[in-house]
């Protein structure tokens, strides 16, 4: 690659940073469907030109923060969840995984999280599909451990569904405690709480399906 390619390559990821991070900015307090291209670039330091040699659309820039988001996540999580050892000390992983994941991107976590549910289709269709993945990866996993032995494929994939939307729920009770100056211990104990349910379900699940 030539100096020149070089700095052009640096320019353009450079562009690209600021444009997402303009967004993110001005996401913090509002939804991406009110949310203009015109702001955007003028908060980047951008020309609205150069925002279509990055992104196709607003939509196109949202998409771009789920995967910015979640993508990084698949693997750590698929590794404890198919950790050995006491379900207890799996949940406390998972959690404080979750934990890192708002301290280190809050805002990206703000947006998933206000976004999941929000107005703009190709935006939320892009969250679900990667929760979706997460719940498949998720799913691949439990299948293989003991506990779930003679348990029929929806069965698991519903457990794994249930997984994932207790994350995006701790997530954002992670959010709202910062956001009113709490600690997290309140929320971390709930959210513990939580999985130790859910685990005592899965453990007793056959016997109630038998019953």
């Amino acid at each position: 690659m030539s100096t020149e390619t070089g700095l052009r390559e640096t320019r353009r990821r450079r562009t690209r940073r600021a444009l997402l991070d303009a967004a993110l900015s001005e996401l913090a307090e509002r939804s991406l469907g009110s949310l203009g291209l015109r702001e955007v670039t003028r908060a980047a330091g951008v020309t609205p030109t150069a925002f279509y040699r990055h992104f196709r659309s607003m939509e196109d820039l949202g998409t771009a923060l789920v995967e910015e988001a979640l993508a990084s996540l698949h693997g750590t999580v698929r590794e404890i969840l198919t950790a050995t050892g006491e379900a207890d000390r799996r949940g406390d992983a998972v959690v404080r995984l979750i934990g890192d994941l708002v301290r280190d991107r809050p805002a990206h976590v703000r947006f998933l999280v206000r976004e999941r549910h929000g107005g703009v289709p190709a935006v939320r269709e892009a969250i679900a599909a990667q929760l979706d993945v997460f719940a498949a990866e998720i799913g691949a996993a439990l299948g293989c451990d003991p506990l779930s032995a003679g348990w029929e494929t929806g069965e698991v994939t519903m457990l794994s569904r249930l997984l994932v939307d207790h994350m995006v729920m701790t997530a954002s009770a992670f959010l709202t405690a910062s956001l009113r100056g709490e600690d997290w211990s309140a929320a971390t104990g709930t959210a513990l709480a939580q999985l130790r349910l859910i685990h005592v379900g899965r453990v007793h699940w056959a016997d109630d399906r038998a019953g």
